[in-house]
């Protein structure tokens, strides 16, 4: 597959200054084996240590359970699930995949929305998971704003949406400003997200 590179900037928290990244419109084999063989075993240690940190159960990561090579290969086979990839020291920092023909918004009716089917953080980039200080701050906030720019090149005017795991319901309320449309009883019993034109054009300011 043909990938487009774009330059991005991450702030690198472990040496406290920004540092040059990638922006890749696209998910490709470089990013499931860094997910295969840099992300797994980073998991696996970092559950092992919410263990023995005594934390419960339902406060480990919820994506754990994800298998990206089995996404990617499945969706990306159809045009309308296009991902994205950050790339950072060489390494796959986040990935991403959309939906951008099938899902319409709920608060602008029936308008069409850029809708975020998978995203997540490689594991040494979530405090959550006992990394003090995480790696790398920003990944997730550009993984939106591609998303709200592939909406606004599809017309869609910077609306996007998606439903969240509950470990990221602050991130999309507060950090991204987006509407939160509460629990959706259809969908896994999780808080759907919306964000308004308007919203689109703050977060981008």
């Amino acid at each position: 597959m043909t990938v487009t590179v774009s330059p991005i900037i991450l702030f690198n928290i472990e040496q406290g200054g920004p540092e040059e990244a990638e922006l890749w419109d696209g998910i490709t084999e470089k990013q499931l084996v860094d997910w295969e063989g840099e992300w797994l075993p980073e998991l696996f240690k970092a559950i092992q240590k919410l263990k023995r940190a005594g934390v419960a159960r339902d406060s480990w990561p919820q994506s754990r359970h994800w298998d990206w090579r089995k996404k990617t290969e499945t969706l990306q086979k159809m045009l309308s699930y296009p991902g994205f990839s950050i790339v950072c020291g060489g390494v796959t920092q986040g990935m991403m995949i959309i939906d951008n023909t099938t899902k319409r918004s709920r608060i602008e009716k029936n308008k069409p929305i850029i809708y975020i089917e998978y995203i997540e953080n490689a594991p040494w980039n979530r405090k959550e998971l006992l990394y003090d200080p995480p790696r790398y701050r920003g990944v997730g906030s550009i993984l939106i704003r591609a998303a709200i720019e592939f909406s606004i090149q599809e017309e869609f005017k910077g609306r996007i949406g998606l439903h969240s795991l509950p470990q990221a319901n602050n991130f999309y309320a507060n950090t991204c400003g987006m509407t939160d449309m509460g629990i959706d009883p259809d969908y896994q019993s999780l808080r759907y997200f919306e964000m308004t034109t308007d919203q689109a054009e703050a977060f981008l300011k």
